[in-house]
């Protein structure tokens, strides 16, 4: 009989998996200098979302984001020697993305236009508000409110759009998001106050429950990233 204490070997597979993903920033990237490349996939799975989130809203294109975002973590891998700021990997990266984004859409034409349009008023806000009838639930369950919150949140003006996507929808700090985005702590509350007011009084009722569906980036595109951005760096490293 087996003794009640060992562990099957699958469980013990499974545990030592679940630790390595739990490990903080500071130790992948510690193994990752040493060498350990699969670390990054760690790092990959875990600022996908934050990552597609910020790109996308620069962009707005689903996309340029994710080509903006190989591009960061590319980017990021080949200079994480430039990184000496511990505890603060994420808005490291994050600036990375950012900045990846803004240079994406200085050099297409094609973004002009579609950042010229003005903001969303209160009376274009108002014609877009929910048919009366149409509860919260019903709107979650078809998809609707994700696509108003998308919506919406794609009228704001970038600078506004940008801090509200990370401070309402990814929920970073004020001070998080201030870091990620390299502007002081004031310039994010005025912004995020401004972003909200844009924002149509319809949606605001629903953000803080269904404000984490928005821009979601997981399952095959968190997959596919993760393979193209492992496979260019193996390229790199071959060629190197």
């Amino acid at each position: 009989m087996r003794d009640m204490g060992e562990m099957n070997p699958t469980r013990k597979e499974n545990t030592a998996r679940q630790s390595t993903t739990e490990l903080p920033d500071e130790t992948l990237i510690a193994r990752i200098r040493a060498g350990d490349i699969s670390a990054y996939e760690i790092i990959l799975r875990r600022y996908n979302r934050r990552l597609f989130r910020v790109t996308r809203s620069i962009l707005r294109d689903g996309d340029d984001a994710q080509d903006a975002m190989q591009e960061a973590y590319v980017r990021a891998f080949t200079n994480l020697g430039d990184y000496r700021t511990p505890g603060n990997f994420g808005a490291w990266l994050t600036r990375i993305a950012v900045n990846e984004a803004l240079m994406k859409k200085r050099s297409d034409k094609r973004f002009a236009p579609r950042d010229a349009a003005p903001p969303h008023d209160e009376d274009d806000a108002a014609a877009e508000q929910p048919a009366t009838g149409v509860g919260t639930e019903d709107l979650a369950a078809n998809g609707e409110l994700r696509r108003l919150i998308e919506a919406a949140v794609d009228r704001l003006p970038e600078n506004f759009r940008t801090v509200f996507v990370l401070r309402a929808i990814e929920q970073l700090s004020v001070g998080e998001t201030a870091a990620c985005l390299d502007i002081p702590v004031p310039t994010v509350k005025t912004r995020f106050h401004r972003a909200r007011g844009l924002m149509q009084q319809a949606l605001a009722r629903y953000l803080e429950t269904a404000g984490l569906t928005a821009f979601d980036f997981a399952g095959p595109r968190c997959d596919r990233m993760v393979e193209i951005v492992l496979a260019r760096l193996a390229l790199s490293r071959a060629i190197n």
